[in-house]
């Protein structure tokens, strides 16, 4: 399949007048750059020892979670992983608590509870992701399938690298999706290497092409076209809410950055990163937009201000109190569990007495 930067024929279904404001092109710059630099400052504080573990961002790859968490609404369900801070900043986690949760601060997103990637805020529609990729394919399954039960008008969307296709949950995640027609968007992320494995060595056909064995609709975009993700996005989840079942659309991106930050990337061809430098998404949106009278200059120095004064506060914040550490972590008084007693309190109830 060829790259596109406009609406993908292949999807269109009745989206064709979907249509993007001055308003919303400066959005989507103005997420690009938030996600850019609130993932600089927080590779700065990890080097700085402020961050644990180790540390990954998703830098060159800003267009593919911000242009297609974009077209999501407010009701509708994201399942975002490691390199899609974007989408958590439309979704509306303040990149002060992204970076606290990256230092293990009591306002992170989890209070402090798990590592500096996992995370996800439920009242704002995302939920925390697992490293085991590509697991919340089937979650997102999950909660589509919760979405079509109850008859809701409701989409999810998950990511996932072209790694991830290699696994077999994806495989069952597309099946079930295919089957049941579920509203699932499934957006794959091909950045060229899983870890420091190339293309070439991961599958023997594109991926996009395994859609139509599903059942549904495959569609490759220019993963470095924020607009041209949006439109895939946009047609692919109101075609999934009017019940046209699912989309799996391949954005072609490069991973400009390690696996990690503990990853120096000597397997990757200098002109490879080169060619991709020079397709830079952030870049190549500013000198559309400039072209069209926008002053980016600005919408660049409001994102510093932002995201300096985050910072601040996310360095104020205090580290959480060691009592609260199971806290929030198992379910309790839901009625539907019985009694309300956490699982965990009863077995270790029920062992003492054994």
């Amino acid at each position: 399949m060829a790259t596109t930067t406009a609406r993908p024929a292949a999807i269109d279904d009745g989206a064709a007048g979907i249509e993007l404001t001055g308003d919303d092109r400066i959005a989507l710059l103005r997420y690009m750059l938030l996600m850019r630099a609130t993932e600089e400052r927080g590779l700065t504080l990890y080097r700085q020892g402020k961050v644990p573990g180790s540390f990954y961002d998703g830098r060159g790859q800003e267009a593919v979670s911000v242009g297609s968490a974009f077209a999501l609404g407010p009701r509708d369900r994201a399942c975002i992983l490691h390199r899609d801070l974007g989408a958590h900043l439309i979704r509306g986690v303040r990149p002060g608590r992204v970076l606290a949760q990256m230092m293990g601060r009591a306002s992170g997103v989890t209070a402090g509870k798990d590592g500096n990637m996992h995370f996800g805020d439920r009242e704002l529609g995302c939920v925390g992701m697992v490293s085991m990729l590509p697991d919340m394919a089937l979650v997102a399954c999950g909660l589509a399938i919760a979405f079509q039960m109850r008859r809701e008008p409701r989409v999810a969307m998950t990511w996932f690298g072209d790694g991830a296709t290699a696994n077999g949950q994806c495989h069952e995640a597309m099946n079930v999706a295919g089957v049941r027609r579920l509203p699932v968007v499934f957006v794959l992320e091909n950045n060229q290497f899983a870890y420091s494995t190339p293309n070439e060595r991961e599958f023997a056909v594109d991926p996009v092409r395994r859609a139509e064995v599903y059942g549904f609709p495959g569609v490759k975009v220019d993963g470095n076209d924020v607009e041209a993700v949006f439109f895939a996005a946009a047609e692919a989840v109101e075609r999934a809410r009017r019940g046209g079942g699912p989309t799996l659309i391949e954005c072609e991106t490069m991973r400009m950055h390690g696996h990690g930050a503990h990853d120096d990337m000597r397997y990757v061809p200098r002109e490879l990163l080169e060619r991709w430098a020079a397709r830079d998404p952030i870049d190549a949106y500013e000198r559309k937009l400039r072209a069209d009278g926008v002053d980016t200059d600005a919408i660049r120095a409001a994102v510093k201000a932002e995201v300096d004064a985050e910072a601040e506060w996310a360095l104020a914040q205090p580290m959480p109190d060691p009592a609260t550490a199971a806290d929030g972590v198992f379910a309790g008084a839901d009625p539907l569990l019985g009694d309300g007693e956490a699982p965990w309190s009863r077995w270790r109830r029920e062992a003492a007495h054994a």
